[in-house]
């Protein structure tokens, strides 16, 4: 999803820990739908009796903590994700802006698209060590946690193979910008008004409705993607990928070839499953932190309501209203002082 305008009246760090833990928060909760998607696209032995089978099989084999491996690298990517994705996307924004200023929807749609690119490349190596920790068995894992995994794989396979699947996720930008830019341009006919009348509800709607569209036009390339993660001799059956091949071409073959068309499909039923409950628990939770943030910045009367401060100018920005704090505070403190002197000597 792209990213959006921040508030002026929060800081940047502010607003990146308000992601951080709304993006925790939500990937930890809708984690067991994301273990069994990506044990669905490897192709490992618990996704053979269909989604609700990888959860039976999952649990008899593993224990019910098998649904949250890989669930602490995952959220401490988002540190680093968040943070580089905004700052690439202001650039990128910046960069598609026109002489006044203006942006246009299809515009802003490939900067949160090349923000995303971006972002994702930096952080592929944790994504990569995520799937790993996925796809081995946690009662007789091969990687003892994240650093050890780490570790093993730069010294054992090479750098390389932190990176190997990488191109995929530039592959997989094209039809997931499309998907995104498809339904938001036809979302005035879905609702019959325009777009600046929507209610938060319908834009939450709309916001699902295009991450289930992107997810779903992309999803084969992150199929591939999956499958050339989990493959490595340093796993029990080469990390339980149900298709042999030798590079990202071969592999798309190899799945149509062995496993049909569709099979490029396969996790997508845990992954519309997750946008919703990942998507409203995300919004709420970001929401309830912004609303602490303004409270702590002085914009609103309390964090459990957006009740405006009397007499604060809501167009100030954080550090502005801040400074303006000091300066009154500071003039408050030499009249008194003033007045104490005057009282003394009078």
């Amino acid at each position: 999803m792209a990213v959006g305008k921040r508030d002026s009246r929060i800081t940047y760090c502010q607003s990146l820990g308000c992601g951080a833990v709304a993006g925790v928060f939500s990937r930890s909760l809708t984690c067991p739908l994301d273990v069994v998607k990506v044990l669905s696209q490897v192709g490992t032995f618990h996704s053979k009796q269909g989604f609700l089978g990888t959860f039976r099989l999952l649990c008899e084999a593993e224990g019910l903590r098998a649904f949250w491996k890989g669930n602490t690298i995952a959220c401490l990517r988002l540190f680093p994700y968040n943070a580089t994705q905004l700052s690439a996307y202001n650039k990128f924004v910046n960069l598609f802006m026109d002489d006044l200023g203006h942006i246009s929807h299809c515009a802003a749609i490939v900067a949160g698209s090349l923000a995303g690119i971006v972002a994702a490349v930096l952080t592929y190596p944790t994504e990569l060590i995520e799937t790993r920790l996925i796809v081995q068995h946690s009662r007789a894992p091969t990687y003892r946690g994240i650093v050890h995994a780490l570790l093993t794989i730069y010294t054992r396979e090479g750098f390389p193979a932190l990176y190997r699947g990488a191109s995929l996720t530039i592959l997989g930008a094209v039809p997931f910008s499309t998907g995104s830019f498809l339904v938001y341009i036809n979302l005035d006919k879905l609702w019959n008004k325009s777009s600046v009348k929507f209610t938060p509800l319908q834009n939450f709607a709309n916001g699902c409705l295009a991450a289930g569209v992107a997810q779903t036009l992309s999803f084969p390339f992150e199929t591939v993607k999956r499958k050339m993660q989990a493959q490595s001799p340093l796993l029990p059956h080469y990390g339980g990928v149900d298709v042999h091949f030798t590079g990202v071409i071969d592999c798309f073959k190899q799945i149509v070839k062995t496993k049909g068309f569709l099979s490029l499909w396969n996790g997508l039923s845990a992954n519309l499953l997750k946008i919703v409950p990942y998507y409203g628990l995300m919004f709420s939770t970001f929401e309830f932190c912004k609303r602490a943030c303004l409270y702590k910045n002085g914009y609103i009367v309390s964090p459990l309501s957006y009740q405006l401060s009397p007499g604060v100018d809501q167009s100030l920005r954080a550090e502005e209203l801040q400074e303006l704090k000091k300066l009154i505070r500071g003039k408050s403190f030499e009249t008194d002082r003033s007045t104490l002197g005057n009282k003394w000597w009078g």
